[in-house]
């Protein structure tokens, strides 16, 4: 016989309509299966890259590596990145679906030609690097070679495989904004042409071999020692962007890589910056402005020596917040007015909160002081004249002190306080301004 307490009807009864109501609670509140990814921001854009991978280790290792970098920064930079090495993919149909074309390591087949003609003619984007710019004859494929390029044949190369200072020659193209009139690339192999690019009206050249380069090579017999060698350009009929690197150092005996094509930061900044202005998606870098600053506008303020922006450090407002240079985000605490006072110098408010201005600490006129934000009240140490340079950049002069605003020892380091210095006409004390929205 069963001689545990009974539970009432009535109790029973309560307990299933709270269990039933429980039940419908969760599921009323429990998000759908794969509800995530439905509100997850649409791609900008979406990239495709063709390659072979199958010739040469230097280039097969550029392949492998580039398909594990491009697919970080698209996941950082809202696109996508599908890479295959079927090139009959390369046809109307399917180029469609994308907005830019890569070619990491070749040219199309013959039969795959007229699609991307077609594609380019209609509007597409196209990224290429090194290889695909190879040929000894340009006849084969006119258009591509004569007319898109514009390189001709092929005529030589260095070797072997080393980095080169390149100097920026257009610094108002998206795509090289952010970059120091000069600096080191990555390690590669460096082609040359039959053809001079300076004398083709189409052909913006972004970047060449910089003098201080020379010798260029590590073999005798292919070494560079004086000339002029184009390495990044844009044919201005179409949107595109040729890169003549992509071929990394490599010991064959084993088969291992010595260099990454991805090592330098500064010519990074060129691939993630051209292929935003390529795709035409979320986060393109606008052009610096030209003509005089607007004293309404709002300027991100970019150092030309490392490409890093003006920043109020951690978006703060309040009096004694530190300014120092930090990778450039677009947010408001990187963005800032110049607002005439008198005699040709301006207040350099903050966006965050436009009563607070540059400000040199303490008042000071010595080396090294630090810039802080501080409320605007008309002192000396409070005003800049900001001094147009060669190439549209501008250096910031003090009132008081007749120092220039300064990244400390040339840092390329994000945090780093700025500071006032005595105006020595380096990269460091000369900066880029880009009209905001």
């Amino acid at each position: 016989m069963n001689t545990g307490t009974r539970t009432p009807p009535t109790t029973r009864r309560m307990v299933r309509l709270l269990a039933l109501f429980l039940a419908l609670l969760c599921v009323s509140s429990a998000p759908a299966i794969g509800g995530a990814k439905a509100s997850a921001a649409a791609p900008a854009f979406k990239v495709i890259a063709f390659y072979n991978g199958n010739w040469d280790a230097a280039h097969i290792s550029f392949v492998q590596e580039a398909n594990q970098w491009f697919p970080q920064i698209a996941a950082q930079n809202n696109f996508t990145y599908t890479a295959t090495n079927n090139w009959s993919q390369l046809n109307t149909a399917n180029l469609a679906q994308y907005q830019v074309v890569i070619f990491l390591d070749d040219l199309p087949p013959a039969a795959q030609r007229p699609a991307f003609q077609q594609y380019m003619q209609n509007g597409g984007a196209w990224l290429g690097f090194h290889v695909s710019a190879f040929n000894t004859n340009p006849g084969g494929w006119d258009w591509y070679h004569n007319q898109f390029l514009g390189t001709g044949a092929f005529r030589n190369n260095t070797w072997g495989p080393t980095t080169a200072t390149l100097r920026v020659e257009d610094q108002t193209h998206p795509s090289t904004v952010r970059l120091p009139s000069t600096f080191t690339s990555s390690v590669s192999e460096w082609y040359s042409w039959n053809n001079d690019l300076r004398n083709n009206p189409n052909i913006d050249i972004l970047a060449s071999v910089d003098q201080s380069s020379f010798p260029l090579g590590t073999d005798p017999n292919q070494t560079w020692r004086s000339g002029y060698y184009p390495i990044i350009w844009t044919n201005k009929n179409y949107k595109m962007l040729y890169a003549n690197f992509g071929h990394n150092a490599m010991n064959y005996e084993t088969n291992t890589p010595l260099s990454s094509t991805f090592a330098s930061e500064v010519q990074n900044r060129f691939l993630v910056d051209g292929l935003l202005w390529l795709g035409g998606g979320g986060g393109t870098t606008p052009p610096p402005t030209g003509g005089p600053i607007s004293p309404t506008a709002w300027y991100t303020v970019a150092n030309a020596g490392n490409g890093k922006c003006v920043d109020s450090r951690s978006a703060g407002t309040a009096n004694g917040t530190v300014i120092q240079q930090y990778a450039c985000n677009s947010s408001l605490a990187q963005q800032f007015q110049f607002q005439p006072t008198s005699g040709g110098f301006v207040r350099v408010n903050n966006r965050n909160n436009s009563a607070r201005s540059l400000d040199v600490t303490n008042v000071s006129t010595a080396d090294n002081a630090p810039i802080q934000l501080w409320t605007y009240s008309g002192g000396n140490n409070q005003q800049w004249q900001a001094v147009a340079e060669a190439g549209g950049t501008y250096r910031l002069v003090n009132r008081l002190s007749g120092k220039c605003l300064d990244v400390p020892g040339a840092s390329t380091a994000d945090s780093v306080q700025l500071v006032q210095y005595a105006c020595n006409g380096s990269a460091a004390q000369s900066f880029r301004l880009v009209q905001q929205p």
